[in-house]
């Protein structure tokens, strides 16, 4: 694999370990790549997990365990590009339904309060329409989702109530 430039780096309290086995287990392909353990003197317990570097989708990721003064916002988020709505409910299911919690537009938090967009493929063809009107009424039938629907989207588009 080619070295990674930008590696995204997530601020845990104490559970990066559990966190990058959690993550590679949702996404069925990734690995713990190493972890590295705080010293004596360091700010950590001596010996318990400092940071895990690991490979998620074929993307390089550091978790930190570096204590609860810095909890993830909604201003980060990961997008989950799917190709059909059956890998949209089974990543949405997964996250949400293992101590995570909906939001809106196809967005979730997971059980670390990590936020990710669960998006399915076809939605951005929608978005950019050529007709203003199926664009908007697209547009306007996501902002009341939690989970994306693309047949719902789709129906939007068409003119078609989302019910």
């Amino acid at each position: 694999m080619a070295q990674q430039k930008i590696v995204p780096n997530l601020w845990f309290d104490s559970q990066a370990e559990e966190a990058a086995d959690y993550y590679i287990d949702v996404f069925g392909e990734g690995r713990v790549l190493s972890v590295a353990r705080y010293p004596e003197g360091a700010p950590g317990p001596a010996g318990s997990v400092m940071s895990v570097e690991f490979e998620l989708a074929g993307q390089r990721f550091v978790g930190i365990n570096g204590g609860p003064q810095f909890p993830f916002t909604e201003a980060v988020s990961f997008q989950i590009d799917c190709a059909d709505q059956a890998e949209v409910d089974r990543y949405w299911d997964r996250l949400v339904g293992d101590g995570g919690e909906e939001s809106q537009c196809g967005w979730l938090k997971d059980r670390y309060g990590l936020s990710w967009q669960v998006v399915p493929a076809g939605m951005e063809e929608l978005f950019a329409d050529p007709d203003p009107s199926r664009a908007q009424r697209a547009v306007q039938a996501m902002l009341g989702m939690r989970k994306l629907d693309l047949a719902a989207l789709r129906a939007a588009a068409d003119g078609v109530p989302v019910g």
